[in-house]
């Protein structure tokens, strides 16, 4: 039977990194069918959150579970729910575009052919997909990786900056994307510095300022002078 979660929760999560805190009793529950807007200042424990939330990072102190799985790190069959896109891509330079899709697909024991031709059409990739990822752009490569993370339907969707690079049509395009996974029952987090992205896609907001989480709350269409007021300019 595959291990699932409804939600995702954190009680007074902190870590440090030697004696630099990154992180500072954090307390938050995550439900499916929410776009959480992960917003704060550069070094403000938003990557570190979302380590954290993928079981890449293990707090200091502080316990996180998984709907009623017992709290703790994620075990390998709810990992498989779990979608991860960071400001690394993981994506392997030298293969085609199709050759990094199929060799997730088989490690999430999909079915490779019918998987890998779905992900290159959702990133726009369809007649790239013999090119090595070698020769894409920044936004290419870019779609690749949210497709890459998102192709085994991960009940659990992280996303790190996943707007860069994108330009105006894919910025729509993923977040059309985002808005299906909350509605099919995914738990999303999207880590942004975009205000006006966040604004418009997020049905709950999360501000972190100097590793501390200074608000969470439902998403409101003044947010940036509410950011402001908050987090500072």
């Amino acid at each position: 039977m595959i291990a699932d979660f409804e939600a995702v929760r954190l009680t007074d999560i902190s870590r440090h990194f030697g004696r630099r805190r990154a992180l500072s009793r954090v307390s938050i529950t995550i439900r499916r069918g929410d776009i959480v807007g992960l917003l704060g200042p550069n070094g403000a424990g938003k990557s570190t959150l979302i380590g954290i939330l993928a079981s890449l990072v293990a707090p200091t102190s502080g316990e996180i579970q998984y709907g009623d799985h017992p709290p703790g790190r994620l075990t390998q069959t709810l990992r498989a729910r779990v979608g991860l896109l960071s400001h690394e891509l993981f994506l392997y330079s030298e293969l085609t575009a199709r050759q990094n899709l199929a060799f997730f697909a088989e490690l999430y024991g999909l079915d490779v052919a019918s998987s890998v031709d779905a992900a290159l059409a959702r990133a726009g990739l369809s007649d790239r997909g013999a090119d090595d990822v070698s020769g894409f752009s920044r936004g290419m490569r870019q779609r690749l990786a949210i497709e890459r993370a998102l192709m085994h339907a991960p009940r659990l969707v992280l996303l790190d900056e996943p707007f860069t690079g994108l330009d105006e049509r894919s910025i729509g395009v993923v977040s059309d994307r985002i808005r299906h996974l909350a509605a099919a029952g995914s738990i999303v987090v999207v880590a942004t510095h975009d205000l006006d992205l966040a604004s418009g896609l997020a049905t709950r907001v999360a501000l972190v300022r100097d590793g501390r989480l200074v608000a969470d709350e439902p998403a409101s269409s003044d947010l940036r002078s509410h950011y402001r007021r908050l987090v500072g300019a």
